[in-house]
């Protein structure tokens, strides 16, 4: 795992996805070097990361070119050569229909589309395959939720709430993070 402060980041560009939360997600995910793994909505790439590191192969999808580019800036510094990431330039829908199959996808922003996303993730996941949301809008929550529940999935839902210490003179201050909805599940 790598420090949130490992990472590059820019202002323009959300992330990366806290160091709790990407352990998390890669738990809940049960990633193997077998897995091809689609991270929609890469950010920083946090995620591309952490699963490049562990799956076979993983396409990094971003709408946001500067995402793309700090994406594989991330890449070249934490992993230099050594991973099988496809940056894809693209809104989450196109991208998607490029890919032929995939035992994880990891959807962390859905510019609005997340039903027609699911859709696509339901009909290229392969059996067994595994769908992880993360969410901070309660709307987002929701309609992932149901939406799965359509795709007749059996979600699980959980919200994380992390907050970390920093040490001063006189006692540790606790500093919150947002809170971040987890949602997983899993095709039979």
């Amino acid at each position: 795992m790598f420090n949130d402060n490992d990472f590059i980041k820019i202002c323009e560009v959300p992330g990366p996805t806290k160091e709790a939360i990407r352990a998390l997600l890669l738990y809940k995910s049960d990633v193997s070097d077998d897995d091809i793994v689609v991270d929609v909505g890469c950010g920083t790439g946090g995620l591309t990361v952490e699963f490049a590191q562990r799956a076979k192969k993983v396409y990094s999808i971003d709408k946001n070119p500067e995402a793309v580019k700090v994406t594989e800036r991330n890449l070249k510094k934490l992993l230099q050569d050594d991973y099988n990431v496809e940056l894809m330039e693209d809104d989450a829908v196109n991208a998607l229909k490029k890919i032929d199959n995939m035992d994880i996808a990891v959807i962390g922003g859905s510019g609005r589309e997340l039903e027609t996303i699911l859709d696509i993730v339901n009909e290229k996941l392969n059996p067994k395959g595994r769908i992880l949301i993360t969410s901070i809008l309660v709307d987002t929550k929701v309609e992932a939720v149901n939406k799965l529940k359509d795709l007749n999935y059996n979600p699980q839902f959980m919200e994380i709430n992390v907050s970390k210490g920093r040490i001063l003179d006189r006692g540790i201050l606790m500093k919150a993070e947002n809170p971040i909805g987890i949602i997983t599940a899993s095709k039979h």
